[in-house]
């Protein structure tokens, strides 16, 4: 980093943390930032469920929840970006305070409560996107008495001017989500989705979002259902609810946790997945160097996602990443990065 994001990181620390979001995102909107260009390379573009990237290394939900900020983060150097959750009817979240650094942790705490500016909001701005591999985190709003029938809505409206979307059922923070993990809820809630999503112009890959707090049996119950209702891939994984090894002052609020401490538990439910299914996966989780990605590439990810890093390493992480990653698979004599998908998994199992 130069010195100028040095400071810039430095005094955003100093704010209110979902304040500082915010000026981030106002900052990329005004074209400020890092402008790396594309990164990319013959090791680095891949095709994950059928999306051409340019590299590997994409932008978890979360970041930029509304589509606010997609002509700035395009320049960043992901090779997807991922935006949302998105719910049918705009709600305004959790009560402040709700987003909480772990900086001894190198960690974040959230519990947002999918707030959002609502489906056609978001759908207008989509619609006048620039140009890259975009996807939507699918969401229900609170209230709803029709979750299942949430998530299909909104892939409807958006789902024309997108790529991907990806149905998260792991939120911690909106009650009882979770639940629709469980098999007969999520075939359910997944055969609405697919039936929308055959609806559209252009059916998209879809993905589901898992929680990393699910055991071995668990998680063959999603492989089954995801793979009977046809999904692109798995997404693995969002945040915990553990607060194991955590130093930070902030480390029993409520929420779900990401950053390093989610790195090890993610990967392993990364692995474990990756000997059930061949779905292709996409490892999310604690990622924050290119030797992270390069851990979860080999644990069995086909792409991988970050976001909590960049509150501590800046917007330049990504093309960082992209690069490092680079290197570490000429190094090892690979001629493209899904040559090593898989190839460590066993030491995560």
């Amino acid at each position: 980093m130069s010195l100028a994001d040095d400071l810039a990181l430095a005094a955003l620390r100093r704010i209110d943390p979902e304040r500082a979001h915010g000026l981030a995102l106002a900052a990329l909107r005004m074209g400020l930032g890092p402008h790396p260009g594309p990164v990319t390379s013959g090791r680095l573009a891949c095709r994950v469920a059928g999306l051409a990237l340019p590299n590997p290394v994409g932008l978890a939900a979360g970041f930029d929840k509304n589509a606010v900020a997609l002509r700035g983060i395009s320049r960043l150097g992901f090779g997807f970006v991922e935006v949302g959750a998105v719910t049918p009817r705009p709600q305004p979240g959790n009560p402040r305070p709700r987003l909480f650094r772990l900086t001894e942790d190198a960690a974040a705490i959230n519990r947002f409560g999918f707030n959002n500016e609502g489906m056609e909001t978001v759908a207008a701005r989509l619609a006048a996107r620039r140009p890259g591999v975009i996807g939507l985190n699918l969401g229900a709003n609170k209230d709803s008495e029709d979750r299942a029938g949430d998530f299909a809505k909104v892939l409807a409206r958006c789902g024309a001017n997108l790529d991907f979307a990806t149905v998260n059922v792991s939120s911690p923070n909106t009650e009882r989500l979770r639940e629709l993990q469980g098999k007969a809820a999520l075939a359910g809630l997944l055969a609405r989705v697919t039936e929308a999503n055959a609806a559209l112009p252009r059916p998209l890959p879809i993905f589901l979002k898992i929680a990393p707090d699910l055991g071995l049996d668990e998680l063959a119950d999603i492989v089954a259902v995801a793979e009977g209702a046809g999904l692109a891939g798995i997404v693995a994984t969002n945040t915990t609810l553990s607060r194991d090894g955590l130093k930070s002052a902030f480390r029993d609020e409520k929420g779900g946790l990401s950053g390093a401490p989610l790195f090890e538990k993610s990967t392993r439910v990364l692995a474990q997945l990756a000997g059930m299914t061949r779905l292709p996966l996409i490892g999310v989780g604690g990622i924050g160097s290119a030797e992270d990605a390069y851990a979860k590439i080999r644990a069995g990810a086909s792409a991988v996602q970050l976001y909590t890093a960049l509150v501590y390493r800046g917007a330049g992480l990504a093309a960082e990443i992209a690069r490092g990653l680079d290197a570490l698979l000429e190094r090892d004599g690979y001629a493209n990065v899904a040559q090593a998908v898989g190839t460590g998994r066993a030491a995560w199992t």
